[in-house]
């Protein structure tokens, strides 16, 4: 582990755009500690707290139709300083909207930039991989999750000395922005139009399949993030201080698998980690729903995060090497899957609880990790040895 960490630090381009990974979490660690007093604010039910998180995948599918254009006329880092920067002051407003139509704006806003600045963070690091002949994905999504765990840690510190989301954002917001600054020179660097023509392509049952997968596996996390906080208050009854530390477990297992994913993918194989990963998720659900209380039910999570910790940097590194299609065609075909299942799967879950408590609506991640796992057990894109090269598999190849 540590040899690969310092190998990734000292590549000072991938680490510049490994910190842009851990920028979407930290944000959205706050995020999550702020829902539960969004929710009673705002005055929403499970239900039209669920129906409102709709807007999001509604900006992610608005930003997958335009990103063709705009990657084919923006420089990948460009739109990466100009990006990561506007998510993040969106974020502000988000989390200290004064009313239902601000709140509603901001999450659509938020998902079509997170969308957008999903492509471009991991476009650029897959071909950095190839530039430098060696795998940096896993370790950049663990960044991701190092940031979670972190600002779910910050937010669970400030809260004990009484300071609200609102201003706990606004602090996080005036760090990130000052990094990325300092950054801007190595981001900038990375001056390559991503995308160079037009045309749309259906994906194959095969992509589809890498699709499900991805939504999944963001479904997943989408749900730990947004519900792990209310579930802890109001079905476990927890205190308050440790209302995040579920989604904080889950962010530390994440963590410690990601940065050690990139030597465990390439001793045990891409296509081992996913199918067994998305089985220990599943079993990983199952205790949680079924824990009597908080510390059991952060071990689920913990068991949640490691088992979906290298699932995602695989599927992204597959999808940007599919043939026949442009990087920005691949990740939007096969990542749309997973930022709908990351934005809609709290929703769904949402409605479940509405009618049925929110342990039943858990209870549907047990089946879909369980299902994902089958598809990546037949999926051919999917290897145990998966090449920095274009896959030779043709484009439309059919999987059933």
């Amino acid at each position: 582990m540590l040899k690969n960490i310092l190998a990734f630090i000292k590549t000072k381009p991938v680490l510049a755009v490994g910190f842009l990974f851990a920028t979407s979490s930290l944000i959205f660690g706050i995020w999550v500690a702020s829902i539960p007093g969004i929710k009673v604010r705002m005055g929403f039910s499970d239900g039209s707290l669920g129906l409102s998180l709709l807007l999001s995948p509604l900006g992610a599918i608005t930003g997958m139709l335009i990103s063709t254009r705009i990657f084919s006329k923006i420089p990948v880092g460009k739109w990466m300083v100009g990006g990561y920067i506007t998510m993040a002051c969106i974020m502000i407003a988000q989390i200290n909207s004064v009313n239902r139509t601000m709140f509603w704006i901001c999450l659509y806003c938020y998902g079509l930039t997170s969308f957008l600045n999903g492509v471009s963070s991991n476009a650029t690091v897959n071909l950095l991989e190839k530039k430098y002949n060696r795998l940096f994905m896993s370790t950049c999504h663990g960044m991701y999750s190092l940031g979670g765990a972190v600002s779910a840690g910050i937010a669970a510190l400030l809260f004990l000395v009484h300071v609200p989301p609102g201003i706990q954002i606004v602090l996080v917001v005036l760090f990130i922005v000052t990094v990325i600054l300092s950054n801007k020179a190595q981001l900038l660097s990375n001056t390559d139009i991503i995308h160079s023509r037009s045309e749309v392509k259906l994906p194959s049952l095969t992509i589809l399949g890498i699709s499900f997968i991805c939504m999944v596996s963001f479904m997943a996390e989408g749900c730990v993030a947004d519900w792990s906080a209310i579930y802890f208050k109001e079905v476990l009854h927890a205190p308050k201080a440790l209302l995040s530390l579920g989604y904080a477990g889950f962010s530390v297992a994440m963590t410690f698998g990601r940065l050690n994913g990139d030597t465990l993918i390439t001793k045990l194989g891409s296509k081992n980690m996913v199918v067994y990963g998305a089985m220990l998720a599943a079993t990983g659900f199952l205790v949680v729903v079924t824990a009597p209380v908080a510390l059991i039910a952060i071990i689920g999570y913990v068991m949640v995060g490691l088992g979906s910790c290298c699932i995602v940097p695989i599927l992204f590194r597959a999808s940007a090497n599919i043939p026949g299609v442009t990087t920005v065609e691949g990740f939007a075909m096969v990542t749309t899957g997973g930022l709908v299942g990351f934005l809609t799967g709290p929703s769904v879950i949402g409605f479940i609880s509405e009618k049925a408590g929110l342990s039943k609506g858990l209870s549907l991640l047990i089946l879909m990790c369980s299902l994902s796992a089958y598809v990546a057990y037949r999926n051919p894109f999917i290897q145990n040895k998966q090449p920095l090269t274009v896959n030779p598999l043709p484009y439309d190849e059919q999987l059933y």
